[in-house]
């Protein structure tokens, strides 16, 4: 904006850009990242977790299988200093979900786009706000790291509560039918422990993650000048 021609643009074009940066400024202004959401591509989402990391929901669900109908069990979301969690039967719906995202402004999911917010969606329509969403798998195989959640934490060194160091989620299913079926309430404990997990990491794993992506963008965009 503060040159008054750029070189292989025209001024009609500019003008236009300059515009759509203005509306941009304010947007961020007003933190209102939904903006945003809309204006970047959705694997460009990863960009919203520096300006807006002070709100940011880290979100993972446990479910009965792996169908979009399948009943959701516990959703856990971790805001970077607090973990809450929502359970079938006693604290989990449509409302609680949306109060509990209402503060987010970028949400944060490993496979999340194929799997949690497609369940979400199916067993609770219009719960989870327009906001940017960081699928982290996706995110993370930019830069080399494949496979799923825990493969890619023993590849970075993440360690895990031993308890929960080699479950899967098959073994969350059988937990929550102890739970559901006899009571077991340790079942239950678990399980959230379980799904803790997940959430907690997923925050090292999205500093990571912006760290990295935000050097290679910018050292490619600084390449590029120089040519």
């Amino acid at each position: 904006m503060n040159e008054s021609r750029i070189k292989g643009m025209s001024d009609e074009r500019k003008s236009r850009i300059d515009a759509e940066l203005l509306v941009a400024e304010r947007r961020l202004s007003e933190r209102d990242s939904s903006y945003f959401a809309s204006r970047f591509v959705r694997k460009e989402h990863w960009r919203c977790l520096g300006e807006f990391d002070r709100s940011v929901a880290f979100l993972d669900i446990e479910t009965t299988g792996i169908s979009s109908r399948a009943p959701i069990t516990v959703v856990g979301i971790y805001d970077g200093r607090h973990m809450h969690a929502l359970i079938r039967g006693q604290n989990l719906g449509a409302s609680s979900l949306r109060a509990m995202l209402s503060s987010a402004s970028v949400l944060v999911t490993f496979n999340g786009s194929s799997f949690d917010l497609p369940i979400i969606e199916a067993n609770f329509p219009g719960s989870v706000p327009k906001i940017p969403h960081v699928d982290l798998k996706h995110a993370m195989r930019r830069l080399g790291y494949v496979g799923g959640l825990k493969r890619i934490e023993r590849d970075m060194g993440i360690e895990r509560d031993r308890r929960v160091e080699y479950m899967t989620g098959e073994d969350a299913v059988y937990l929550w039918r102890l739970w559901e079926k006899h009571g077991k309430r340790n079942a239950l404990e678990l399980l959230m422990e379980y799904n803790r997990e997940d959430c907690r990491n997923m925050k090292r794993l999205a500093d990571f993650a912006y760290k990295e992506l935000k050097k290679s963008t910018f050292d490619t965009a600084a390449a590029h000048c120089k040519d």
